[in-house]
Order: structure tokens, then sequence, then C-alpha cells
């Protein structure tokens, strides 16, 4: 197993990429480029983690997170790939699926929530829909998080034990361990079917999250060109002068100093 990284390394390459990753947000918002992101994976890969970390500088109007639940009754009688298309960016976002169109060739057909029809027909068009999107000038980068099995258990043991974790813990989480070959052996359908040439799968090994959020950032960056928008000349203007008063405190409800006998610094 490949040594973990340090800490300290690890914040301080974190926080050069993020800068990056402003960059290239400017870059699309400027150019008008459309980027999809898919983020697929194990339960507990490190998904979310990794998308955190990709917009917790950036701004949610050009880099926003799709994360769908479970469709309801009209949903599933549309198009299958319909829900998500209305999702996909316009000219000059940058889209992160935290799950996709793959649902259907991972729990849907793990767990039995589609028909055998439905699922070969969605490893068939797949690859023609992602074709599309391709043509119509998106830019499609779709990472697969890998978690060793071993890692996976512990981190599930890791999220029972802590009552801030628990809500990452579903039901359906619980039950792909006890899938877990089903799972791979329809991972590697889907590889067999959908990982081409347009649109390939990129593997992270994820079994170290700090690597595995550094590399895909990383090959995000890579793998899309960019420049660096010259940032604006601001200047701050002068606080408007006037005669204003503002309303005395006592006309205002004021949330309590819960830390008024907290200690302070200098």
């Amino acid at each position: 197993m490949t040594a973990r990284l340090r800490k300290s390394f690890y914040k301080k390459e974190l926080l050069r990429l993020q800068r990056e990753l402003v960059k290239l947000q400017d870059h699309v918002a400027r150019t008008g480029l459309k980027v999809c992101v898919v983020f697929e994976g194990r339960d507990a890969a490190g998904k979310g983690g990794a998308i955190k970390r990709i917009v917790e500088r950036t701004n949610p109007r050009i880099v926003r997170v799709v994360a769908l639940p479970k469709p309801d009754e009209r949903e599933q009688s549309q198009w299958y790939f319909q829900r998500y298309v209305q999702h996909l960016p316009a000219g000059g976002e940058i889209v992160l699926f935290d799950r996709s169109w793959y649902n259907r060739a991972g729990v849907e057909k793990v767990m039995g929530f589609c028909t055998e029809e439905e699922y070969e027909r969605f490893l068939v068009s797949c690859p023609d829909f992602e074709r599309l999107l391709v043509r119509a000038g998106i830019i499609l980068v779709k990472f697969w998080f890998s978690v060793s099995d071993e890692e996976q258990e512990r981190r599930f043991a890791d999220r029972i034990a802590h009552p801030t974790k628990r809500w990452k813990l579903s039901a359906m989480d619980l039950q792909s361990r006890a899938h877990w070959v089903d799972y791979s052996r329809a991972k590697d359908t889907m590889f067999e079917h959908t990982d081409t040439k347009v649109a390939p799968w990129y593997v992270v090994e994820s079994d170290d999250k700090r690597r595995a959020r550094l590399n895909c950032i990383r090959h995000l960056l890579d793998t899309i060109p960019y420049e660096e928008v010259p940032p604006r000349d601001l200047e701050l203007p002068p606080r408007q002068h006037s005669t204003y008063v503002r309303p005395p405190k006592s006309e205002q409800t004021f949330v309590k100093d819960y830390y008024a006998d907290a200690e302070t610094t200098g």
C-alpha cells in the first residue's frame, strides 16, 4: 500500500491547486466553455470529499454540484437521461455530478430497481448519449473512485461510531456491503461498455483520501487547457456620507452572545 501523504504537504498542495481551480473557473466563465464532471465509485470511496475540496473556494454560480434524489413517479416515466440533461452546463459553467446517469449501471442493476431490458438498453445508449454531449461542445470528464474492501469497511465503521458522520451512511450503503461482488461485476460490465475514447473513465485510487483528492483535482486541471484571466482593477469607493442615524438597538432583536465569558485573544 502506498504511504499516506503528510498532512502538512497535503494542505499546502491543496491550497495551490485550489488557486488553480479559481483560474480555471475564471477561464471557463470568460470563454463560455461547458464542463461536466462525473463522480462515481463505491460508497465511502471519497467522491463527496473530493467534490467538497473542488468547490471550497470556487464561485457556486459558476461551479455547481448536482446530487439528484431518487426519481419521482413522473421522472420514472421519462426518457432515462432526461432528468440529467436539464442539469448539464450552460456556457461558462462547470457542473459536478455527485452520482449521475450511471446509477442505472450500478445501484439500479444490483438492487433490481430497473428491468434487465432497461439495463441492457442503457449500456447500448450511454456511449451514444455521451458522444452527443461531446459533439455539442461539452467537456466531459468521468472519475471512478476505487476503494478497497478493507478501507471501505473501516470508513463505514467510522461513520457508525461518529454521530456527525452517520448521515453519510444510508440503508443502501449498508446493503452495498452484502453485494460487494455484485457491484464489482456491474462496474466491470459498465467499464466494458462505456470506457470509450470519446469519454474515458479515469480511475482514482482512494484508500488515501488526501492523495486521491489531490490526484483528482490535478488531473482535472491537466485535462482542461486554461489561461489565467487578468484580474480587474478594483478600487474601494469612499463610503457615502449622509445624516443617516442607525435605529436604537432597543428596537431590534439580537442573537444572544453565548460566548460572552469565553476566553479571548490579545
